[in-house]
């Protein structure tokens, strides 16, 4: 059996300041960001490598990672396992869940995750863009875990790890049910502070529940979206709902939401992309 790792940055332990996971490239950066940014990086793949050994201990055949995180090239290739494969680079077909659709992909882990925009208290928290205010499933409000959760269930495949902060651990089981494994590496005060544990201890614990989740692998079930079930997406302004109203097949939802009735995780997340860059809009005159 093959697991695919979903590795996301903004749930990492010690990342609490969005110069935690902002590549300095094109930013605007000062070094100091450049320096907390390589050092998150360096603990974003810490906590990949300790989600690999553990689905290896057990009894995963091999381990696919996909950087999921930005621009998706966070992750530091000399230092990963190096008995993985990885996948890195923008605009994939899949995003976030690349690779999930390869033969033998027997369960899928989330690390580095984070919990949904809006949550109080939940360190980074956002449901990919800033403009992203809530995302519905059939009124069921949910974060880049359900969006990223339904592709896996398309081709069969459930999640059986989750780590991050406790909300988006908590927001994860909720939606999956506990037969997923939750990691908890750290607890959020606000949008950018958090109690953390120390990072190997962190590692120690993912390490710990990726081996249990490989074997719940077997009785666990994929997360596939309802039959003709209602997506929203609710952006912060109506402008962004006024061009995302335009693709085929979305129709407008309210004042600042749009809707629409895909046929699987697949064709979800190509109009849920397709919706949000149409979205991303320039309000400089």
């Amino acid at each position: 059996m093959k697991v695919l790792i979903s590795a996301d940055m903004e749930g990492t332990c010690g990342v609490s300041s969005w110069v935690h996971v902002t590549p300095p490239e094109g930013s605007g950066s000062q070094p100091t960001s450049q320096t907390e940014y390589n050092r998150a990086r360096s603990r974003m793949t810490a906590e990949v490598n300790a989600a690999i050994e553990g689905a290896l201990s057990g009894g995963a055949d091999e381990v696919i990672v996909n950087d999921s995180h930005d621009g998706q090239r966070n992750l530091i290739p000399e230092e990963l396992h190096p008995s993985c494969r990885f996948i890195s680079g923008s605009d994939k077909p899949l995003s976030m869940m690349q690779g999930v659709d390869l033969e033998g992909i027997g369960c899928a882990f989330f690390t580095g995750y984070h919990a949904k925009a809006g949550t109080p208290g939940g360190p980074l928290a956002h449901t990919w863009t800033g403009w992203v205010n809530d995302v519905r499933f059939n009124g069921l409000s949910t974060g880049e875990f359900g969006l990223n959760a339904a592709i896996a269930g398309t081709f069969g495949v459930p999640v059986t790890l989750v780590a991050g902060d406790e909300k988006a651990v908590a927001q994860t089981i909720s939606l999956l049910g506990n037969k997923v494994v939750g990691v908890v590496v750290k607890e959020g005060f606000s949008t950018t502070s958090a109690l953390h544990l120390h990072p190997l201890k962190a590692q120690g614990l993912i390490r710990a529940g990726a081996e249990q989740a490989v074997r719940n692998a077997a009785k666990a079930k994929p997360y596939v979206l309802p039959k003709k079930v209602v997506i929203e997406v609710e952006f912060e302004h109506q402008s962004r709902a006024d061009q995302a109203e335009r693709i085929p097949g979305i129709e407008r939802a309210g004042e600042r939401a749009i809707a629409f009735r895909p046929n699987d995780g697949v064709e979800m997340i190509t109009l849920f992309k397709a919706a949000v860059r149409a979205a991303s809009i320039s309000f400089s005159p």
